[in-house]
């Protein structure tokens, strides 16, 4: 999925964010256990790579980064307030721009929001070789307004591509997926650009949040705990 470029604005919006900037941690789930026990309890034992890989497949390999991404996003949303949803970090500043795919104008964290969850259901739908809804690029459905409509909608996009990704296996992986988004390409392909777009577009809404004063939950040294994470 292509975008405007919006290099300049960036640049500006990163020197502001740079104010409020925290030290990224790694985001976990955090558990039910009272705080007490926490600090007393050991840190669970990570995987080794001799460990994964005995159980290792293509789907596994690309879930892992891919549910990384989806906390990182996800929590992001929650984290702005409802009356925070229409935020824009500036308006009209590129109004001449005439871009082939993607708005002119900035989204507001709302349309931020829904564009990548319209774009996980169109590349669900393309890896399933279904037709993907239009204009993705551009918007999203009209009838997703509330914050709680449009974070049920976030939920449930990344429960259907975490489907889609899971189905990939050694005999389908390099299979032609054709589509209007990021077609033509191979699964294995479709599955990188769905992956880059959830980052490309987290990099931006952690931006606003920092823009007011909100410390994006996967750099907080306690990441919150999402509900029903992940979507499966």
């Amino acid at each position: 999925m292509k975008h405007a470029p919006w290099i300049p604005l960036l640049a500006i919006l990163m020197t502001a964010a740079a104010r409020t900037a925290a030290t990224p941690a790694q985001a976990q789930k955090s558990s039910d256990t009272p705080q007490s026990q926490k600090e007393t309890a050991p840190p669970q034992q990570e995987p080794t790579a001799a460990e994964l890989s005995r159980g290792e497949t293509i789907s596994s390999a690309f879930l892992r980064t891919f549910e990384f991404q989806e906390y990182e996003f996800r929590s992001a949303a929650e984290a702005m307030p409802t009356g925070k949803y229409g935020f824009r970090p500036v308006q009209g500043l590129f109004s001449k721009e005439k871009p082939e795919f993607g708005p002119s104008e900035l989204r507001t964290f709302a349309e931020q929001v829904k564009h990548v969850a319209c774009a996980n259901f169109a590349f669900s739908a393309e890896l399933n070789g279904k037709t993907p809804l239009p204009g993705c690029d551009k918007d999203a459905p009209a009838s997703v307004k509330t914050r709680a409509e449009i974070l049920t909608y976030l939920r449930d996009s990344f429960a259907s591509l975490t489907k889609s990704i899971a189905a990939i296996n050694d005999k389908n992986r390099f299979d032609p997926i054709e589509g209007p988004y990021a077609g033509p390409n191979t699964r294995l392909g479709m599955v990188g650009v769905a992956i880059r777009h959830i980052a490309d577009h987290y990099g931006q809404i952690a931006i606003y949040l920092r823009l007011n004063g909100i410390v994006p939950p996967a750099s907080r040294s306690n990441p919150p705990e999402l509900k029903d994470f992940p979507a499966r």
